[in-house]
């Protein structure tokens, strides 16, 4: 049986009282009504009378409240944008109802506060934008310019007491619904937080989403030195633009360049991610490879105060253990050419007095160098589990010590070296100008036979036969013997074309089986065979150059962040989907330097645009998925997995003294700018003069 319950009762209660009240108001409405008919004629003729002529006055003042009040709401505009002017230090705004003509840098105002565009697709072969990026941010996009004291307009702080003062333009939107006004406010907040959140990914590591670069600075900013890290998009220079892409490196030598200054200054390496160092040599290895670099992108204060670390703080008396290979590579060859394009005596006492140190590495029974040494005792030894040394690091030292003999007119150095080269030159063993990647400091004869590979162990041996025969002006006719010869081998032995999309690429050999394995090492052999087509051999050498160039760039666009894997499988099987197969121990990148060093010889030697754009595509994915907030960049785990990278705490020291140098040189109209006519690079990037004429 049903009984009413309270909820009925109030609804009894409510529905009572609605009905009393509208017949309150109908009662109400019938007693004026009766009152009104009781006026005789004349009084309701002058009730009326007198309504209508307060109706004609009240239209006729209508015009001048109305322009009255819109007065006031356009003054209010106007001082809002003045604020923001000012802040600026823009001109005025133009006056209301004048369309105002934007300079070509001239900051466009926003009147409106919109939500944050969605990030810019990446092209393809790349996979879509990944949560960690920003908005506002994506692979082709240039940041506003950074100068001490420039504010941009989404930097402004917004005062509480003024959020309800608005442009006219959003005023009537506001009067005209409280929803306009709700949605507004909600942008507004998500703005806010979309500004100030931190971006967390990579196992709880800060890693900064993708960060293109800053355009050229305007006129009035270029005495402006650069503020925090911050990175706001007014797409000022087109990204194809050469200047814009020059200071892109710029931009990133700075940003990495802050992290080694404030957590690894004087040290080897920065550790970005735990914003510590770690220790190799302790010389400073990062510092001193970065030193030409600085000086040929032009950061004058940078250098400065690099040089000073140099001058009052390196010290080569040290009891410590180097190699011989790395600290000529990277100390005495970043201190030569320092030397060669400052005319700084410094850099060259220091080379001497480094130079002399490494001296005792060649005192073995067969004159093929130890692999270390040590600096302050005078010592040297070959690694504690082996006698041998790899050909590279013996066959990769030439440039270097002849250069120091060169400047200092003392022979010692070059005398060295040069017998190494008559000994490899003479050693059996060989297979068609190909070596094999171990030598033995005892017997001076090869070991571990039959293994030929032109990836890591002796890479730079096949670069340095070319470089010193043009180093030395071509005279030396052992060398390009033996580098004309290597590479008949290489063509003969190693070059291959995977099935799916026939691209060339070199193996490596074993016992006489092939193996489709290639290094990312090997990149660095495109920008050598078109060196020497440039310097006048067999123009077969640049159609290989510039088939395995595409392969190269090839090991970047096939993998899902866009940077290649440390090593590579190709197939050659014609049912294969895929041309590059990555193993998933060799997934790892650590900003390595020779596929953008052979970019950069390729474009000088074609002026073929596309080099140029994927060493752009390249500079964009290192800026995505290995740039790290507060400075610095950091080798990561897996190429292909852009959602996890996974960084590995580490900027190797060939990140600025190579990587971004060869990224300038790429991106600059000015082909005299470090000639190849005129310099030679060493294997570390850094350019030493070409003998002209040789030396007796």
């Amino acid at each position: 049986m049903y009984s009413p319950s309270r909820k009925d009762f109030i609804a009894v209660t409510l529905s009572d009282a609605h009905s009393r009240a509208y017949n309150n108001g109908k009662h109400r409405r019938q007693s004026c009504w009766r009152k009104w008919k009781q006026l005789s004629r004349l009084q309701r003729s002058l009730a009326l009378g007198l309504l209508a002529l307060l109706l004609v006055i009240g239209l006729l003042s209508y015009p001048s409240l109305s322009h009255h009040w819109t007065d006031n709401t356009v003054s209010s505009d106007t001082d809002w944008l003045d604020v923001s002017h000012r802040a600026l230090d823009l001109p005025p705004p133009p006056p209301p109802g004048v369309r105002p003509v934007a300079g070509p840098q001239e900051p466009r105002l926003p009147l409106e506060p919109r939500p944050p565009p969605e990030p810019h697709p990446p092209l393809e072969p790349h996979p879509p934008p990944e949560p960690h990026l920003m908005p506002d941010q994506g692979p082709g996009v240039i940041p506003a310019p950074q100068g001490p004291g420039i504010t941009f307009l989404s930097e402004l702080p917004l005062k509480k007491k003024n959020a309800k003062k608005v442009p006219l333009s959003l005023q009537k939107e506001l009067n005209s619904s409280d929803t306009a006004g709700a949605e507004m406010k909600k942008r507004e907040e998500e703005e806010e937080e979309n500004t100030d959140k931190k971006m967390v990914s990579w196992r709880g590591a800060m890693i900064e989403a993708d960060q293109g670069t800053d355009p050229l600075p305007s006129a009035n900013q270029k005495e402006a030195a650069p503020p925090p890290d911050v990175s706001t998009d007014t797409r000022a220079l087109p990204a194809h633009s050469s200047a814009a892409r020059q200071e892109a490196v710029r931009e990133a030598f700075r940003h990495a360049w802050r992290g080694y200054r404030e957590h690894a200054w004087g040290h080897d390496e920065l550790k970005p991610v735990s914003k510590s160092h770690a220790e190799w040599f302790g010389l400073g290895l990062t510092l001193i490879d970065a030193l030409d670099t600085m000086w040929i992108l032009g950061l004058t204060e940078e250098f400065a105060e690099a040089r000073e670390w140099v001058e009052k703080e390196l010290s080569f008396e040290r009891d410590v253990d180097v190699n011989l290979f790395e600290t000529t590579i990277r100390i005495l060859g970043g201190l030569l050419s320092t030397y060669h394009l400052t005319k700084d005596p410094l850099f060259l006492d220091k080379a001497k007095d480094l130079g002399s140190r490494l001296m005792p590495a060649f005192r073995t029974p067969s004159k093929i160098p130890f692999s270390d040494v040590n600096l302050g005792k005078g010592t040297a030894h070959p690694p504690r589990w082996t006698a041998d040394s790899t050909l590279a690091e013996v066959t990769s030292v030439q440039l270097e010590f002849r250069e120091l003999s060169r400047l200092t007119q003392d022979p010692q150095y070059q005398d060295v070296v040069n017998e190494v080269m008559r000994l490899v030159h003479k050693l059996p063993g060989k297979h068609d100008g190909l070596v094999p990647m171990f030598i033995n400091t005892n017997s001076g004869q090869f070991s571990h036979k039959g293994a030929f590979t032109l990836g890591a162990r002796a890479d730079s041996y096949y670069e340095y036969l070319l470089k010193q025969w043009i180093q030395g002006g071509k005279v030396e006719d052992d060398l390009l013997e033996d580098y004309l010869q290597a590479i008949e081998g290489v063509r003969k032995h190693l070059v291959r074309q995977t099935g799916p999309s026939r691209l060339t690429f070199v193996g490596e050999l074993s016992h006489n089986r092939f193996n489709a394995k290639m290094d990312h090492l090997v990149c660095f052999l495109p920008g050598t065979l078109a060196l020497g087509a440039h310097h006048g051999l067999t123009g077969a050498h640049m159609d290989l150059a510039l088939q395995l160039m595409e392969t190269c760039h090839q090991m970047y666009a096939q993998m899902e962040t866009g940077l290649s894997p440390e090593i590579a499988h190709f197939s050659l099987q014609t049912s294969s989907s895929s041309d590059v197969l990555v193993k998933p121990a060799d997934r790892h990148n650590l900003l390595r330097p020779e596929t953008v060093e052979s970019l950069f010889y390729l474009f000088r030697f074609t002026q073929e645009p596309k080099y140029r754009d994927w060493g752009w595509d390249i500079l964009q994915s290192f800026n995505k998925y290995t740039r790290v907030p507060g400075g610095g960049y950091t080798s990561i785990n897996n190429v292909r997995d852009p959602v996890n990278p996974g960084p590995r705490d580490k900027m190797e020291s060939f990140f600025l003294g190579e990587t971004l140098k060869y990224l300038f040189l790429l991106f600059s109209d000015d082909m005299d700018l470090l000639s190849l006519d005129k310099v030679v690079f060493n294997t570390e990037a850094h350019p030493l003069p070409i003998w002209t004429p040789p030396p007796k």
